[in-house]
C-alpha cells in the first residue's frame, strides 16, 4: 500500500465511520477498486483515527460524563444513587451509553465468526446491506419529529438505540445510520439522535481498536508512513463528518443518503452478480 492509497482509505474510513453510508461496506469496496489488503497495523490506526476524531469534537460532554460516572459510584457507597441520577443528566448519559453498549458486545461475542464470515464474502452481501441501510434511513426520516433530548431521555429509548447499533454489525449496516434511525423512531429529537449516536460509538470503536491493538505487536507493518498518514486522514475526515452531520440533520433531513446507499448498493450488487455469472 502507498501513501496515496492509505490517505484515500483513511479519508474513506472517517467520513463513512459517521455519515449514514456504512464503513465497512466502503472499506470493502474501496480495497477492491485500489486493489490493496488492508493490514491489522493499518486498520488498528484507523480505528484510533475515528476515535479521537469522536472524542476530541465531544471532549467537554465525554469530561463530565466521566466526572458525573465517578459522582454517581460515590453515590452509591452513599445510598443516594436514584436521587443522584436524577439529578444530573450526564450521570444519566453515561450510565445510558454503557446500558446501549450491551447489545452490540453480546452480538460480537456470540456471532464473531459469522460476522468474520460475512465480512469475507462476496461484495455483494455488503451492497444488499447498504441498500437496506438506505431503506432504513428513509423510512425513518418519515417519523413524526421527536421532543426526546438529553434532559428526558430514558434508558428505554438508550437501550433501542443500543439495539440498533447491535443490527449494524452486519457488514453494510451502517452504525450512525441505524443508531439514528432508531432514535427518530423511538421519539429523540434530531439533533440529540445524532448526538447520542456518535456518542455511543465511542465505546464499540474502542472495543474494536483494542481487539486488534493487542495483536499489533507481530503485525506492525515495516512501512510506518503511509499507517500514520492513513490515521491523519482519518482523523480529519472523521471530526469533518460529525460537524457536517450535527449541522445537516438540524436544516435537512437525510434523504440524500438513503438515495446514495441504494445507488451504490444496488450498482455493485448487480455488478457482482453479473461478475459471478
Amino acid at each position: 500500500m502507498n501513501i496515496l492509497q492509505a490517505i484515500i482509505i483513511g479519508i474513506v474510513q472517517g467520513l463513512t465511520e459517521f455519515l449514514p453510508v456504512s464503513s465497512s461496506a466502503h472499506l470493502v469496496f474501496i480495497q477492491n477498486i485500489l486493489g490493496v489488503e488492508s493490514s491489522l497495523a493499518f486498520d488498528t490506526f484507523l480505528h484510533l483515527g475515528s476515535l479521537l476524531a469522536v472524542l476530541w469534537f465531544f471532549r467537554a460532554d465525554i469530561l463530565k460524563m466521566i466526572y458525573s460516572w465517578w459522582l454517581s459510584l460515590l453515590d452509591i457507597i452513599h445510598g443516594r444513587f436514584k436521587e443522584g441520577f436524577y439529578e444530573d443528566p450526564y450521570k444519566r448519559l453515561a450510565w445510558y451509553v454503557i446500558l446501549a453498549t450491551i447489545p452490540v458486545g453480546i452480538v460480537g461475542f456470540l456471532f464473531e465468526d459469522s460476522v468474520d464470515a460475512l465480512f469475507s464474502g462476496a461484495l455483494y452481501v455488503p451492497a444488499f446491506f447498504l441498500f437496506v441501510t438506505g431503506t432504513i434511513l428513509f423510512l425513518s426520516q418519515r417519523m413524526t419529529s421527536g421532543d426526546i433530548n438529553f434532559h428526558n431521555v430514558s434508558k428505554k429509548e438508550a437501550l433501542f438505540m443500543g439495539l440498533g447499533q447491535a443490527c449494524a454489525i452486519l457488514p453494510g449496516l451502517s452504525r450512525s445510520g441505524t443508531t439514528i434511525a432508531a432514535g427518530l423512531v423511538i421519539g429523540l429529537d434530531k439533533e440529540f439522535a445524532a448526538k447520542f449516536s456518535f456518542i455511543l460509538s465511542i465505546p464499540a470503536i474502542l472495543g474494536a481498536f483494542l481487539l486488534q491493538a493487542k495483536d499489533i505487536g507481530t503485525a506492525m507493518d515495516a512501512n510506518f508512513l503511509p499507517i500514520i498518514l492513513g490515521f491523519i486522514a482519518a482523523f480529519i475526515a472523521g471530526y469533518a463528518a460529525i460537524k457536517w452531520m450535527l449541522e445537516l440533520i438540524q436544516k435537512r433531513n437525510l434523504d440524500i443518503f438513503a438515495y446514495y446507499c441504494w445507488i451504490v448498493g444496488i450498482v455493485v450488487f448487480m455488478g457482482t452478480i453479473a461478475h459471478i455469472f
